[in-house]
């Protein structure tokens, strides 16, 4: 007789603690089946030694060692989500599958597939609120439309915040809920096609002292004052509930407001799916673009003769970071100086980033280009070599990563300054007027 039970489907919560939809799967009726996909419509566009995977599969095995102190084991599989819960029903009577909400236009078409098919079983679906403080419609206008500019929304973030605080979700005080069962399959990285990456995500470090003084070190690249945080937020391995309580205690709330940032641009994916591929101003999508291929891979190698930009880059390649000072810088570049469409940059970003989210990494890149919400104005253009002088004139960073700009085999400059920038001007005028 097949067992009756629950599922939790864990996807960008991975722990244990303050985990909304966990908790109430947790305490529900019946026994819970902790679930983990290895989607293949994701990790088929993924380099087979990507290290955002191994980081997953890491964090997986953290969460099974977790689960077999007390007898249950996490279940691992890999294929499409419809037909893994296809392959379950064989196994079991599943009563309500819980898992928390997901935002961006992928996962929202996934889970109405899941929820239509689940429906014609019987199967109930039920998502809740985990990766941000507020979603959806939660902080809009007067009116009910969504903000589309980050101050006012922040203001109204902080308010709402004010005035409801921070309820936490104790999932780790209700694990004997769990199945029993030691003997789940437990994937390894090779069963799902993968190898173990030799680049590592780094820990987050988040303490009060960092917290508060972000506003003064957080613009230096050299200095090792950021957070690490947004691989583990992308993945859920840290509760967000707990990283802005920790903000929301400082005198100072750049920190804080870093994490209204992501809030911000994952509610304009949300109301806006189309500009994952189009630009939030339709009259910037006129722009010509030169696109030539030779600049893009000097600047996807970090060779186009301007240090900070090329630092930037070979950090990228070389560690899955780079800081978010210099994110701006080279992403400018791309668009202005080499007038390579902000969809390149992005698209390399999304390969390349550990801490990628599609939401903040689509709204960063459209900011720089000009043409998204709340975006610097078209004539903003930064100078790659003033910019050394403002956040690493003592050429910390940029010895670090790019130790041969001194040297005679360094790349001249694949554009000059000047010339890259009235001709930027000229290209966006003429196609915004």
């Amino acid at each position: 007789m097949k067992l009756s039970i629950h599922i939790f489907w864990f996807r960008r919560d991975l722990r244990l603690d303050d985990n909304c939809g966990l908790l109430h799967a947790l305490k529900s009726d019946k026994k819970v089946l902790p679930l983990f996909i290895f989607d293949e419509e994701i990790l088929n566009k993924l380099p087979k030694d990507d290290a955002r995977v191994s980081f997953i599969h890491q964090q997986l095995e953290h969460i099974n060692n977790q689960l077999t102190a007390i007898g249950s084991s996490l279940a691992i599989y890999h294929g499409k989500p419809i037909e893994v819960y296809n392959s379950l029903l064989e196994k079991y009577n599943i009563d309500t599958v819980f898992t928390n909400h997901d935002y961006e236009p992928y996962a929202n078409k996934r889970d109405l597939e899941i929820k239509d098919f689940l429906a014609s079983e019987n199967i109930q679906f039920k998502t809740y609120k985990d990766q941000v403080i507020f979603e959806r419609n939660e902080i809009v206008k007067k009116d009910g439309t969504p903000y589309k500019v980050y101050t006012p929304y922040s203001k109204k973030w902080l308010e709402a915040f004010h005035f409801k605080g921070i309820q936490f979700f104790p999932s780790e005080e209700n694990l004997e809920n769990f199945i029993q069962n030691k003997n789940h399959p437990f994937l390894t990285l090779e069963e799902v096609g993968f190898t173990e990456s030799a680049i590592k995500v780094e820990s987050f470090k988040v303490s009060t002292k960092l917290i508060d003084a972000y506003e003064e070190t957080r613009n230096y690249p050299a200095k090792n004052s950021t957070s690490r945080l947004g691989t583990h937020l992308r993945f859920g391995t840290v509760s967000v509930r707990k990283m802005v309580d920790k903000g929301s205690k400082s005198n100072n709330i750049t920190f804080l407001k870093e994490l209204i940032w992501r809030e911000f641009f994952m509610q304009i994916l949300w109301h806006f799916p189309q500009t994952n591929k189009d630009s939030f101003k339709p009259k910037y999508d006129r722009i010509l673009w030169i696109n030539n291929e030779k600049n893009f891979d000097a600047w996807c190698k970090g060779e186009t003769g301007y240090p900070l930009v090329d630092a930037g880059m070979r950090e990228l390649n070389k560690t899955g970071f780079m800081h978010n000072r210099v994110r701006m810088l080279v992403g400018s570049f791309l668009c202005k100086h080499l007038l390579i469409d902000w969809r390149w940059g992005e698209a390399y970003f999304a390969e390349k980033l550990h801490d990628y989210e599609q939401s903040s990494n689509i709204g960063n890149w459209q900011w720089v280009a000009g043409c998204g919400v709340d975006a610097a104005p078209y004539f903003r253009i930064f100078n790659p070599t003033t910019q050394i002088q403002k956040f690493d004139k003592n050429l910390e960073y940029i010895k670090k990563w790019a130790p041969d700009f001194q040297e005679l085999t360094y790349p001249t400059p694949i554009v000059e300054h000047k010339f890259a920038r009235e001709r930027c001007l000229k290209i966006y005028k003429e196609a915004l007027q």
